[in-house]
């Protein structure tokens, strides 16, 4: 009976061993095809850095173990990493990939593990003097792009929601009259409201204050691109194509400068503009963000 009890224990052991991932320098980006959507806001950021991607638009291995590990995923985007390990959710792996993409501040980029330079780099910062100070200092400043970033996706939602504000299941014919009541109050009050938020913090940022009196101050956290500002400028440049006549009544004057001047900016980033111009970045249409000219109107803010 020991003997049989000790070659039971040996094959738990052997069945229990977790399948070994190859690490490759792939990423690959799980996503719909056809339209931007919350993948773009990755696709951005791995083209500002010019790391090269694919994408696999059958989702369906997404929500099995089995075939994608664990835990299992509830929606795309979803993205395969290197190492064989896949994250979902849109911030989750902005958040995770803005050190490698140089994208997470000054600061919090020397927080990438993704290349063996990063993590030497790293090691090499953890036995300094100061390095614990710095470490403190590298991950607040990521999470501060985090926490933008996660504004941002929020008027990103809110945008979405305009035209599905019953059910995302639901046709927008469907729900046409609570539509037009939500887009009332989107325009009137929370595009202001967001666009006023960003331009306070772009106006408060204490690494472009040194500028020129009237220059326009467009970045969210240091003086670098970070993924807070891609997210934004592709939230502003959906608002823009849903509501172009709110939005060309709230560019005119100074009162958001900074915010549509942050926008152009990353239009013409390196990386950005060269995608922009490729003709891949796909056009709004039928996602997030839906250019319905009954849903649009010039408001006085609430």
């Amino acid at each position: 009976m020991a003997s049989s009890n000790k070659a039971l224990r040996h094959t738990h052991t052997k069945m229990s061993r977790p399948e070994k991932k190859q690490r490759t320098e792939e990423y690959i980006l799980y996503y719909w095809p056809e339209i931007p959507g919350r993948g773009e806001y990755v696709r951005l950021a791995l083209e500002y850095a010019g790391i090269p991607y694919t994408e696999q638009h059958d989702l369906s291995a997404l929500s099995e173990p089995a075939k994608i590990g664990t835990p299992p995923h509830f929606a795309p985007p979803a993205l395969q990493l290197p190492s064989g390990r896949v994250l979902s959710q849109t911030a989750a792996i902005l958040h995770h990939i803005a050190p490698r993409c140089g994208l997470a501040g000054s600061h919090g980029n020397k927080l990438n593990v993704l290349t063996s330079e990063g993590r030497a780099a790293l090691c090499a910062l953890a036995s300094e003097a100061d390095g614990e100070l710095e470490l403190e200092r590298a991950e607040e400043e990521r999470s501060a792009v985090s926490q933008l970033t996660l504004t941002a996706l929020d008027w990103s939602d809110e945008a979405h929601n305009v035209h599905h504000p019953v059910g995302s299941a639901l046709y927008y014919e469907d729900q046409k009259p609570e539509a037009a009541r939500a887009a009332d109050g989107f325009r009137k009050s929370r595009i202001p409201r967001f666009l006023g938020y960003f331009e306070s913090v772009l106006a408060a940022n204490p690494a472009t204050k040194g500028g020129k009196d009237g220059a326009a101050r467009t970045y969210l956290v240091g003086a670098q691109t970070t993924v807070a500002d891609l997210v934004l400028f592709q939230v502003v440049d959906g608002v823009l194509f849903a509501f172009p006549r709110r939005m060309a009544q709230l560019k005119k004057g100074a009162k958001y400068k900074n915010v549509f001047a942050l926008h152009h900016r990353v239009k013409g980033e390196k990386g950005i503009k060269e995608y922009i111009a490729s003709g891949r970045r796909l056009p709004f249409g039928m996602g997030l963000y839906r250019d319905y000219e009954e849903l649009d109107g010039e408001d006085e803010d609430e």
